[in-house]
């Protein structure tokens, strides 16, 4: 009811919220669909507090065009971090003498500069340049799945995308 209002204002774009904060996976996306149904697709559609991988994709699928979350920065704070390999917990003391790279796969600051040896050590010590660094990756790995999927909508074929991301990264957590 609410989506169907809001279109008659004819707003320049539409947000979709409270729909990931305690809800189960299948109502967020049960209430996602609902809403999008109502709202023009070419004007903007957004949701609010989405940041793992599997709801961005699914969310996406359902035309979703936008996000914005804390979940990337927060997992850098708590020492996880995502990458093309899987969930790195920076914690671990298997990291203390990496010396290689975070992700080989990545073209952050953080990866090009420093290794897991490094911001374990910023980690613990609970210097905040680690906790930048971090973050850094870890939106910069958002932004690239998100170019990722932005040209295979271009291509037709975000289907296979999606199936590969998830395979790669789960689709229980998002990471």
């Amino acid at each position: 009811m609410c989506a169907e209002e809001l279109v008659k204002m004819d707003f320049p774009g539409y947000s979709i919220g409270g729909t990931s904060i305690g809800e189960p996976k299948e109502k967020y996306f049960e209430m996602v669909e609902m809403s999008v149904k109502y709202l023009p697709e070419d004007k903007p559609r957004y949701v609010m507090g989405v940041g793992s991988i599997d709801y961005l994709l699914g969310s996406i699928a359902m035309g979703v065009d936008m996000f914005d979350c804390v979940l990337p920065t927060r997992l850098a704070r708590h020492g996880a971090l995502i990458t093309s390999s899987g969930r790195v917990n920076i914690k671990n003391e298997k990291y203390k003498e990496d010396f290689t790279t975070l992700d080989s796969n990545c073209d952050c600051y953080c990866c090009k500069n420093y290794t897991k040896a490094y911001l374990r050590h910023l980690y613990v010590c609970d210097e905040i340049f680690g906790k930048r660094l971090m973050s850094i990756h870890n939106i910069r790995f958002l932004i690239h799945l998100m170019e990722g999927a932005r040209q295979a909508i271009k291509e037709d074929r975000f289907g296979d995308f999606m199936k590969v991301q998830l395979a790669a990264f789960g689709d229980n957590r998002g990471f």
